[in-house]
């Protein structure tokens, strides 16, 4: 393929893509005012009597509705989305390679999956606890607003998702050869760097809690990652 080719793919594979998400967040709005409540469970149980998440703008609630539903449809539509980038990749692969659609597909919807819920189950009520209480010790009582909670909820969730993606992209990159687990031990003191840099530009407040919160779980899978390129090895 040539280049213009290969970016004429890539145009295909954003659109169906793109579509696939807009067609399921179309669908999820009609459930939007359920899906929020699930979102903000790890907050509210962690709220006094008497307090909630606020809203300031005559048109936030419909807006945040919508970033909501485009937040389920983006999730619901991460193995399209994965099927999609193994389209734009595999013209690059082996016969034998390409058999492995499958496999990451299944994977990395896994894998994102697993990042998210751990995010929401784990993650966030340790968060949202030490926040809280931030606030009592001070004597003030939280009034958060809804805009704010949603974007400190998507960026967590989608920085977990993606960073529990490392291990399915450690294997495929070991069977195609690009590195092997002796490079990432070499590499194991920058990685460590690197990933508390990255902890600090995707989480939403720059503090150490939250930085540790993403930072720690990313250096388990980069090590499990040494495990699976070496156990994978060509």
């Amino acid at each position: 393929m040539t280049l213009t080719e290969h970016l004429e793919e890539l145009r295909w594979c954003l659109l169906r893509a793109l579509l696939s998400v807009f067609l399921i967040s179309t669908l999820c709005y009609i459930f939007s005012a359920a899906i929020f409540a699930v979102m903000v469970a790890p907050l509210v149980a962690h709220l006094g009597p008497g307090q909630s998440l606020i809203g300031t703008g005559v048109t936030e609630a419909f807006f945040i509705e919508i970033k909501v539903a485009l937040l389920a449809g983006l999730v619901f539509a991460s193995p399209y989305i994965f099927l999609q980038i193994w389209r734009f990749i595999a013209p690059g692969l082996t016969g034998r390679e390409k058999k492995l659609v499958i496999p990451f597909v299944v994977c990395a919807t896994l894998f994102f999956a697993a990042g998210s819920y751990f995010c929401y189950r784990i993650v966030l009520p340790v968060a949202f606890k030490y926040f809280i209480e931030q606030y009592e010790t001070m004597g003030v009582a939280p009034a958060i607003r809804v805009a704010e909670y949603f974007t400190f909820f998507f960026r967590m969730v989608l920085a977990f998702g993606v960073t529990f993606e490392l291990p399915v992209f450690t294997f495929f990159l070991v069977r195609v050869g690009v590195w092997d687990y002796r490079f990432m031990i070499r590499s194991l003191r920058y990685a460590i760097v690197v990933i508390f840099i990255l902890a600090a530009m995707l989480t939403p407040t720059p503090d150490i809690i939250n930085q540790s919160l993403l930072a720690l779980p990313m250096l388990v899978l980069y090590v499990a990652s040494i495990g699976v390129a070496y156990v994978w090895r060509k």
